[in-house]
């Protein structure tokens, strides 16, 4: 990431209170992805199941191969969670979905 870039400050819900500033273009690529392949109902996917989902869907030239997928699913799951916009099921493994 160049310190050129657009960011956007995201939130953590394990940690009210808490934001960070992170790349904008990966954010939304995240995340646009994960809207794709994140069901609207239970049972949701793990977050496993979400890493390995998401990336046929993510522009190979911001995830070369898929790189970086893991980190950047996790930190728009947490923003996302946060917002109010996915659901995390009392699964084990813990598993999240959209709110419909």
């Amino acid at each position: 990431m160049s310190s050129g870039q657009e960011k956007i400050t995201v939130e953590n819900v394990n940690v009210p209170g808490y934001t960070t500033r992170v790349d904008k273009a990966m954010y939304d690529a995240m995340k646009q992805a994960m809207w794709e392949v994140l069901p609207a109902t239970s049972p949701g996917l793990t977050q496993n199941e979400i890493r390995e989902a998401v990336v046929p869907h993510l522009p190979e030239d911001l995830f070369p191969g898929g790189a970086k997928a893991g980190w950047w699913a996790k930190t728009v799951q947490l923003d996302q969670e946060a917002k109010g916009n996915l659901v995390r099921e009392a699964t084990k493994p813990l598993r999240w979905h959209r709110v419909a």
